[in-house]
C-alpha cells in the first residue's frame, strides 16, 4: 500500500516551515513515495518552485494551503472575538480548483487580514468546486471542538464541511506523541463511524528528516525572538513533526481504516496542471473601427512621420518587418498597452527614460514614442529584442522620475481595472552575515561575540558562509578552533538562505487579462498594496504581463535643472533635443567631472573618462560599454587604437567595417551578432 504526505510547510511557511522545496521531491523519492503535497500557512508563494521540482524528479506535485478560517467572518476583526482562526488543509483537484484556491487565498489577505490571512465559511460556500478539503491539525475546527469536549458540535461542524465538500472532506488524522491527538483521533473515529466521513493520515511535515528537528527548533526561536533555553517559547514536541517513511505511517495508523490508502486516492484526484509559454495578455480598449494590428500599425505610421519624415526605404522596410513579426508572435496589444501608459507619463509631464535595454533596438518602440533612441542611427537589432526564432514575452523596462512613478500606476490600475493590476511580492532571505547573528541570538550568545563572527564575513556580492571559510582563513580558523563557535556556524549554514520576510519589488507590475485571483493567488504589502504571491520570473512562466515601472530619480534631477535654467536665466530647454556632441559637456567628462552624470559618476568610471577623453556621444556610450567585466579587458587596445589608428588589426578583413567604429575592439552584443551573420551565415535572430 502507498503512502502519500499530503500536510508539508515548506521554507514559504516563513520561519516556520524548513522542507526546502529543492530537497523535498529527492527525499520523497527516495522514500518510495510517487506524489507529495505543499500546503504552506495561509500562502502559496511556492506552488510554481515546488510543481516545477516534482516533475524533475518524478514525483506527482499537489498543489495546496493550510488556510486560517475565520471564528466568524473574515469582516469580523475584534480582538476577543476574532485574535484566533482555525486551520484547515485545501488541495487542488483541477484548474478549476486552482482558480477558487487563489481566490480564497487572495481574499483572505485583502479582506480578511487580522494577525493572519483570513478566510470564512462564505468563502468556502461559494468556492468549494475542484478543492479537497482536509480537517487540519489540532489547531483545526474539528479537533479543538473535540479537545474542548464539545463531541456534537464536532459532529454538526463536521456535517456541515460535508455538505460544502462534499466526498471530498476528509476527517485528518494525525499522530507525533502529543497526549491530545490521541484524544482527537478517537473523536475522529467516532465521528467516522456515526457519519461515514472518510479518514486520511498525515504527518504535518515542518522539516525533511527526524535529525533536522534542532535546526527547526532555532528556526522556530528566530520567528518568535526567543532563545533556546526560554523554557515558556513556541516548540514542537516530541520531534516528530518530519517527512516519515510509508512504513512508519502504516504502522502509526493500523487501527484505522482505509487512512493510509485514502492518501493515494486524493493524490489520484489531484490532477492539477500549470501551463507554461501561453500568453495571456489584457486586452487593449480599441478605437471603434480597429482591430490591434491595424491601430499599431497607424500609430507607427504617425510615429514615423514624425521620426523620419521621408526616410530612406530600407527604414520603411524595417518597420513593415518589425510589425509584421509582432502581429506574428501576438505581441501588438503589449506594444499598444506599452505606448499608451508612457504617452500618458508624457502628456502629463511626468519624465521618461529615453530607453533602456534591448528595446532600443526596435523602430515600432521608437515610432511609438516608447523610446527617443533611433536603432537605425547606432546599428541596433530588432532582434535582441523579438527574436522571430525563439519567441519569448517582450520585456520593455521603462524609466519615470521616481516622485512621479505612482501616478503611473494609478493611471494602468484605473484604466484596467483595481482587480487586474498588482504589483509582486519578493523575498527577503537570510543571508551569510544575518543569518549568524539570528542563529547566535537564538543560541542566546553574547551580541558582541556574535557580531564579532558576522564581520568576519566579506563584505562580497552573494556570498555564503562556505565561501566564507573558503576565503577568510580567520574565520576558518575560528570555526575549526572553537567548539561553539562551530555549533553557531553549523547551524547557521544549515538555515543559510530561508526566506523570512516579504516584500514588494522595487518596479514590477502586472497587468492581468480580469481578475488577477483567476491567475495568481495575492498577498498584500503592508500599505494594503495587492501583490501577486509569485515572483517576475514565475509570472513571466505563466505567461502573464510583467512589466517594470522604474522609478529613476536621475529624471528628477534634470527635470529640476531645467526649471532652474528657465528661472534664473530665462532660458527653455527642450531635453529630449540637445547637442549631444557639445564640446564644452564633452571636455567636462574628459576631466573626469562626472559627478552626478547617471552611469559615469563613481571613482573608476571618473579615471576612464580621464583616459578615454571622448570626442563624441558615441565614445561616452563605448566607455560605459567598455567598463564591465569581460569588456573591461579590452579597455587599452581600445585607447591605444583611438589614439593611433595605425594600431588597430583586424583577425581577418570582413571584421574592418563592424570593428572599425571601436577601434577593432568587440564592444557590443549587436557587433557579436553581425559577426555570426556575415562571418558564419547565421540569420540574426539565430
Amino acid at each position: 500500500m502507498g503512502f502519500v504526505h499530503l500536510h508539508v510547510h515548506t521554507e514559504y511557511s516563513l520561519l516556520d516551515g524548513a522542507c526546502r522545496i529543492r530537497d523535498l521531491p529527492k527525499l520523497v523519492k527516495e522514500l518510495g513515495q510517487t506524489a507529495c503535497a505543499i500546503t504552506d500557512h495561509g500562502v502559496m508563494y511556492g506552488a510554481v518552485d515546488f510543481y516545477r521540482a516534482c516533475k524533475a524528479e518524478g514525483i506527482h506535485p499537489i498543489i495546496g494551503c493550510e488556510v486560517y478560517v475565520a471564528r466568524r467572518t473574515r469582516f469580523d476583526k475584534q480582538h476577543e472575538f476574532d485574535a484566533e482562526s482555525r486551520h484547515l488543509v485545501l488541495l487542488c483537484k483541477n484548474e478549476t480548483g486552482y482558480r477558487n484556491l487563489s481566490y480564497m487565498v487572495s481574499q483572505a489577505y485583502i479582506e480578511g487580514f487580522y494577525i493572519k490571512p483570513r478566510i470564512d465559511m462564505e468563502l468556502l460556500r461559494a468556492h468549494s468546486d475542484g478543492l479537497i478539503a482536509l480537517s487540519a491539525c489540532l489547531a483545526g475546527e474539528i479537533p479543538k471542538r473535540l479537545m474542548n469536549g464539545d463531541y456534537n458540535g464536532a459532529k454538526a461542524y463536521a456535517l456541515e464541511m460535508q455538505g460544502i465538500f462534499g466526498e471530498d472532506f476528509y476527517l485528518e488524522l494525525q499522530d507525533h506523541g502529543i497526549a491530545e491527538q490521541t484524544e482527537v483521533n478517537r473523536g475522529l473515529l467516532r465521528l467516522h463511524n456515526e457519519t461515514g466521513i472518510p479518514l486520511v493520515c498525515t504527518n504535518d511535515a515542518h522539516y525533511l528528516r527526524k535529525e533536522d528537528a534542532e535546526n527547526h527548533d532555532v528556526l522556530l526561536c528566530i520567528q518568535t525572538g526567543k532563545t533556546v533555553d526560554d523554557e515558556n517559547r513556541m516548540r514542537y514536541e516530541p520531534r516528530n513533526f518530519y517527512i516519515r517513511s510509508t512504513e512508519e505511517m502504516e504502522t502509526l495508523f493500523a487501527g484505522y481504516p482505509d487512512a493510509v490508502a485514502n492518501t493515494e486516492k486524493i493524490a489520484e484526484k489531484c490532477q492539477l496542471e500549470f501551463t507554461f509559454g501561453k500568453y495571456h495578455l489584457p486586452e487593449f480598449k480599441l478605437p471603434e473601427g480597429y482591430d490591434s494590428p491595424t491601430y499599431l500599425r497607424k500609430l507607427c505610421d504617425e510615429g514615423f512621420a514624425r521620426r523620419y519624415g521621408q526616410a530612406k526605404p530600407e527604414y520603411r522596410k524595417q518597420l513593415d518587418y518589425e510589425l509584421d513579426m509582432i502581429e506574428k508572435m501576438g505581441f501588438t496589444d503589449y506594444f499598444l498597452i506599452v505606448s499608451d501608459f508612457v504617452r500618458y507619463a508624457k502628456s502629463r509631464g511626468i519624465p521618461v527614460g529615453p530607453g533602456r535595454g534591448s528595446a532600443a533596438g526596435s523602430m515600432v518602440s521608437y515610432c511609438l514614442e516608447i523610446t527617443d533612441i533611433d536603432p537605425m542611427k547606432y546599428d541596433l537589432y530588432f532582434e535582441r529584442f523579438l527574436n522571430p526564432e525563439r519567441v519569448s514575452m517582450p520585456d520593455i523596462d521603462v524609466d519615470f522620475e521616481y516622485a512621479e512613478r505612482s501616478r503611473v500606476i494609478e493611471y494602468v490600475t484605473e484604466k484596467y481595472g483595481k482587480d487586474s493590476v498588482t504589483q509582486i511580492t519578493t523575498f527577503g532571505t537570510m543571508a551569510a552575515r544575518g543569518v549568524i547573528k539570528a542563529v547566535g541570538k537564538a543560541l542566546d550568545f553574547p551580541y558582541a561575540e556574535m557580531d564579532r563572527v558576522a564581520k568576519m564575513v566579506p563584505m562580497e556580492l552573494n556570498i555564503t558562509i562556505d565561501r566564507a571559510l573558503q576565503v577568510n582563513p580567520e574565520f576558518r580558523s575560528l570555526y575549526e578552533g572553537d567548539a561553539r563557535m562551530h555549533e553557531l556556524i553549523d547551524m547557521a549554514k544549515r538555515l543559510e538562505g530561508l526566506p523570512n520576510h516579504t516584500s514588494v519589488h522595487a518596479a514590477g507590475v502586472v497587468i492581468y487579462p480580469g481578475e488577477a485571483s483567476n491567475y495568481v493567488p495575492l498577498g498584500r504589502a503592508s500599505d494594503g498594496t495587492p501583490t501577486a504571491e509569485y515572483n517576475m520570473v514565475q509570472l513571466e512562466e505563466l505567461g502573464l504581463l510583467k512589466m517594470d515601472f522604474l522609478g529613476l530619480r536621475t529624471l528628477t534631477v534634470l527635470k529640476d535643472a531645467v526649471k532652474n535654467v528657465k528661472a534664473s536665466k530665462g532660458i527653455d530647454i527642450d531635453i529630449d533635443h540637445i547637442d549631444l556632441n557639445d564640446k564644452k559637456v564633452l571636455d567636462f567628462i574628459g576631466a573626469g567631472r562626472t559627478e552626478g552624470v547617471f552611469q559615469l559618476e563613481s571613482a573608476g568610471m571618473q579615471n576612464f573618462m580621464k583616459e578615454l577623453k571622448p570626442q563624441n556621444f558615441e565614445d561616452i556610450v563605448a566607455g560605459i560599454s567598455l567598463y564591465r567585466p569581460g569588456p573591461m579587458d579590452f579597455i587599452p587596445n581600445y585607447i591605444k587604437g583611438k589614439n593611433n589608428s595605425d594600431t588597430v588589426t583586424y583577425v581577418t578583413p570582413e571584421l574592418k567595417p563592424i570593428l572599425e567604429p571601436t577601434y577593432g575592439c568587440i564592444v557590443y552584443q549587436e557587433q557579436v551578432m553581425q559577426i555570426v551573420r556575415d562571418l558564419a551565415g547565421y540569420t540574426l535572430g539565430r
